[in-house]
């Protein structure tokens, strides 16, 4: 039996769906390339293990910190991901650290500052006090999310470039709200098995 010829606009369509998929495999395949580039394989593994650390160590945190600390912690939860992908994110933050899972179940830290400025690798993101500081860039993830890599240094350092594996730092950044984002970071090298930096502006 002859099968019904195909017309020029279903054949258009066709042509456009799978060209689409093909961009958006080579792009997929771009960011896993870079990531593979930019990304040691150890820390490459520490974002594997993401969701499994994370939640192991919010219910840790839940169950042992006490009643004002898991409070904040709320506070730092609240909102999923939006989309991030096209967002200028540069400006002055406030923002503040949740050790979870570490030498105490819970520890949550007062506000301190925080900028995200631009230069010619992309965005940077730099937390300017406090006794412990990072600094890094970001590699597009997903619509909802980009990849953190820096490294962290002390007060009385100069911030360092992602590259020692005893200070490299690797996250997930996310919108969470209005001008408000959190960077969750699987274990880090010190102190915990998860830590939350929530940045806020305005």
């Amino acid at each position: 039996m002859k099968l019904p010829e195909e017309q020029p606009v279903q054949r258009l369509a066709r042509l456009l769906l799978a060209a689409a998929a093909i961009s958006f495999a080579a792009s997929a395949m771009a960011e896993s390339d870079l990531l593979a580039r930019a990304l040691t394989a150890e820390d490459r593994g520490r974002l594997a293990k993401f969701e499994e650390v994370r939640a192991q160590s919010v219910k840790v945190a839940r169950e042992g910190g006490d009643a004002s600390a898991i409070a904040t912690l709320e506070e730092i939860l609240r909102g999923d991901g939006e989309p991030i992908l096209g967002v200028d994110i540069r400006g002055d933050y406030s923002c503040r650290v949740a050790k979870l899972d570490g030498i105490l179940p819970l520890v949550v830290y007062d506000w301190f500052r925080c900028e995200i400025g631009e230069d010619d690798i992309g965005y940077r993101l730099r937390k300017v006090s406090g006794s412990q500081r990072l600094s890094g860039h970001f590699i597009d993830d997903s619509e909802a999310s980009l990849v953190f890599y820096g490294a962290g240094h002390y007060a009385d350092e100069e911030p360092r470039s992602y590259g020692d594996p005893e200070r490299n730092i690797v996250g997930r950044f996310l919108k969470v709200g209005e001008d408000r984002y959190r960077l969750e970071m699987p274990l880090p090298r010190v102190e915990s098995k998860f830590d939350i930096l929530e940045l806020e502006g305005g």
